[in-house]
């Protein structure tokens, strides 16, 4: 049976990290905070980076690291998740990115690497749609149901319903999609701020979804997939409480990983309600989320392929 999360996760140490004008668009997460300058910027975060990897190693999870490249300046470079999925059938999935500045954080090289170490049956490149602005960001964009086969996606400027639609279709898989917005009624830019899903559970801001019967579709498919709802206040939301991922150690136990921020944001009932599923791990990166605009989830690109045996 498909898994429905891992124990290995790839992550992208960060070389040129700042505030990206062009991401900022249409990310409302972003803040242009002036109180440092951009290479304290750059080493705070690379700290924050550093101290999450360790984190995550320390409780057991296997961690790829890979050093960005100097060049071309890549500001996004630790968010990976964004240009790449990996899955337990050997594919590997490229996709298109509406920053054209984010599309060097394509690199073969990575994909290399993975090979190398990974068993790789399939390719599906996606990054065609990128000529016709369409746009599909890969895991931040939509939020796997692997064993049930189901993938649930809010429709913006980087999630084309045209090349989510492709995607579904090569995957054999069953797309939900629906619109959700924030309190100033702006379109939610990445579908995994708001929603994650692991084994036995769902979070879910399920008040940023605006039309009821998307609302009622989501709800019943978790609801049918036996996942218990932890709902999320769009203020929650804010603190990136809902850009969490699960992961599994190599022993077994389990985690959500989520920012200290999001974990901060939490009542008491949530974090009961979460634990009765899964172990908590938060780390502090708050240099990350202020000036990237994402959190943890973002970070973590998980690694879904067989292992090669020498």
């Amino acid at each position: 049976m498909t898994q429905q999360i891992t124990d290995t996760i790839l992550m992208v140490r960060p070389k040129h990290f700042g505030y990206d004008e062009e991401t900022a668009s249409n990310n409302a997460f972003q803040t242009n905070d002036q109180s440092l300058t951009p290479l304290e910027v750059e080493a705070k975060a690379i700290e924050e980076f550093d101290q999450f990897v360790q984190k995550l190693r320390s409780a057991g999870i296997d961690i790829l690291v890979i050093q960005d490249t100097d060049h071309p300046k890549k500001l996004d470079a630790v968010f990976p998740n964004n240009w790449f999925s990996t899955h337990s059938n050997g594919v590997i999935a490229t996709y298109p990115l509406q920053a054209p500045n984010r599309r060097a954080e394509r690199r073969e090289a990575i994909l290399d690497e993975l090979a190398s170490q990974f068993k790789v049956s399939r390719r599906i490149q996606l990054e065609h749609w990128e000529n016709q602005d369409h746009f599909l960001e890969s895991t931040g964009s939509m939020i796997m149901d692997r064993p049930n086969q189901l993938v649930y996606a809010c429709r913006s400027v980087r999630t084309s319903e045209k090349a989510f639609a492709e995607f579904c279709q090569k995957m054999d898989l069953k797309g939900i999609l629906f619109d959700a917005v924030d309190h100033n009624n702006i379109p939610i830019y990445h579908t995994n701020v708001m929603m994650a899903i692991g084994e036995t559970f769902a979070i879910l801001v399920k008040e940023a979804i605006i039309r009821q019967e998307e609302q009622k579709e989501v709800l019943e498919s978790l609801a049918h997939t036996g996942k218990e709802l932890i709902e999320l206040s769009i203020d929650q939301m804010l603190s990136f409480a809902g850009n969490m991922l699960q992961v599994r150690s190599k022993t077994g136990q389990s985690y959500l990983v989520m920012s200290s921020q999001a974990f901060s944001s939490l009542k008491t009932a949530q974090i009961e309600q979460i634990e009765r599923h899964t172990s908590i791990l938060h780390s502090p990166i708050p240099t990350l989320e202020t000036y990237g605009g994402g959190s943890v989830r973002c970070m973590m690109a998980e690694i879904f392929l067989e292992k090669r045996e020498y």
